[in-house]
């Protein structure tokens, strides 16, 4: 079965153009990874989002996708970090993977194929250096291993940047003095005191930032392979220095497609922990912050704008979520209803069935152009709340044929491995009042705030309606809604708790 390739957006070209595979369906991609030297933040999270959304709806095309997303285990910040905590670091790095896992795991981002860490490559690194001081394209310092710029024509294409325009950036401002050039950039560090090293025939010593990945994705994929992920803010000095050093080691293009992230900022201004407003996936959720909520937010606005968090944004996308639960539920009790062929009013059905699914079509043609043009991922999500507002409307019309509401039922499924922001995390509780069994359900809050919910069913049950309502305002305030049902409630979380 042939695809149909979606044009996405290729950093290199700076033109919107044809994935294009060496051998479609198979499909490589590359993800430059978290450097684990602290917790990450939720700026980080809206790049991993992304890389899970293009994953998602790479496979749904139909391609066999195999990402791989590195760990950098080492570098000057993680040894430094290391130094200052007396942490060895395997110890450091470890604890950081695991947070890193645990967000991936939160916001329901789909495993790569492969995560391999960048002390675990030392070998190839060391190789793909020997490659390159054989074709005079690197030259050792005191033990130092620098790429020399200058004889690679092509520098400064992916950033469409001048000689004149290339700066030391804060990331590799540690280089060692003795370079021949200032825009020489470090292969390989000389082994310093009580910091790790490897044997090397130059010396000993450990990888540059640069060369990890050119090594890494080289022992996935060869080397040539068909798209490369990463930040905006890595396009230079650290994608441009992968394409200098592999492409001058192996004469053959690095990478087929480039594709880079824009950055999410906070209340307008750069995430910072000096200005006080750097938020990791944790302090969100402990403030209420739904993860799928959060999930959503960040998949809401194309990937090559700026994503603004702020309370108003995460408000919209709490209500955004609990409208797609909703009318999923709403669904649901739909199809139950039209299982049943007495309740139906026929005429009525069948009229409303025509009516949605002619939506159903709109909408699925609309969503799937959406993410065929650049993985508009704004424009996608519009067709389907167009289609949700349509729908609602045809049951508030009256029944909806079975036909149609299966495949509505079909198509949720379906964008859902795009999205992930369908499927409910739901608990439930039940607690026995006065012989009666009472059951609440809703997604995953504070057990204190369950046990008011539960303490309220038990008010109503017992008509201490005064009580009830105190209780209904006390988790309104913490951003949670509660909706009576003849066994019980339900919860929903609207948005941050504002509760202490």
């Amino acid at each position: 079965m042939s695809i149909k390739p979606p044009a996405l957006f290729n950093s290199l070209t700076r033109k919107v153009e044809p994935l294009s595979p060496q051998a479609p369906p198979n499909l490589q991609v590359y993800a430059c990874g978290p450097t684990v030297y602290d917790h990450p933040h939720i700026g980080n999270f809206r790049y991993f989002v992304w890389v899970d959304i293009l994953h998602r709806f790479l496979r749904w095309k139909g391609y066999d996708v195999e990402l791989v997303m590195n760990l950098t285990d080492v570098d000057d910040k993680i040894i430094a970090r290391a130094m200052e905590t007396g942490s060895s670091l395997a110890e450091l790095t470890g604890r950081f993977i695991d947070s890193f896992d645990r967000g991936l795991e939160t916001l329901r981002i789909l495993p790569a194929a492969a995560y391999p860490r960048a002390t675990e490559h030392i070998d190839e690194m060391v190789s793909l250096i020997e490659r390159l001081l054989d074709g005079g394209h690197a030259y050792v310092v005191d033990g130092n291993v620098f790429f020399r710029v200058e004889s690679f024509a092509d520098y400064g294409r992916l950033a469409r940047l001048q000689p004149d325009e290339m700066q030391t950036t804060e990331r590799v401002a540690t280089d060692e003095f003795g370079k021949e050039d200032p825009r020489d950039f470090a292969l390989w560090k000389a082994a310093r005191a009580n910091e790790p090293s490897w044997p090397a025939p130059f010396g000993d010593g450990r990888p540059g930032w640069h060369l990890e990945c050119s090594a890494m994705s080289m022992q996935f994929f060869g080397e040539t392979f068909d798209v490369h992920l990463g930040g905006a803010d890595l396009m230079f000095p650290h994608h441009e220095n992968e394409i200098a050093q592999s492409e001058a080691a192996t004469g053959k293009q690095f990478v087929r497609h480039w594709m880079h992230c824009q950055h999410l900022i906070v209340d307008g201004t750069k995430m910072s922990k000096s200005l006080g407003n750097f938020r990791t996936l944790e302090q969100l959720a402990d403030e209420g912050c739904d993860p799928v909520a959060i999930r959503y937010l960040l998949a809401s606005v194309h990937y090559r704008r700026q994503l603004n968090l702020n309370a108003a944004a995460l408000e919209q996308a709490h209500a955004s979520v609990q409208r797609l639960r909703d009318t999923s539920r709403r669904l649901d009790e739909e199809i139950t209803r039209a299982s049943t062929p007495a309740t139906l009013d026929g005429e009525s059905a069948v009229a409303n069935g025509a009516a949605a699914e002619v939506a159903l079509q709109r909408a699925q043609e609309g969503f799937a152009a959406a993410l065929d043009d650049d993985l508009n991922t704004a424009g996608a999500l519009g067709h389907l709340f167009t289609f949700v507002r349509e729908l609602n409307a045809a049951f508030d019309a009256g029944h909806v044929a079975l036909s149609a509401l299966e495949k509505t039922r079909s198509w949720f499924e379906s964008i859902d491995e795009v999205l992930g922001i369908f499927a409910a995390e739901s608990v439930s509780k039940t607690i026995e009042v006065d012989g009666a069994t009472l059951v609440a359900t809703g997604p995953p809050i504070d057990a204190a705030l369950c046990d008011r919910v539960l303490e309220r069913l038990v008010a109503r049950r017992r008509r201490d309606f005064e009580r009830a309502d105190a209780l209904r305002d006390e988790l309104t305030a913490a951003g949670i809604e509660v909706e009576d049902t003849p066994d019980g409630g339900r919860w929903k979380r609207h948005g941050p708790t504002t509760a202490e």
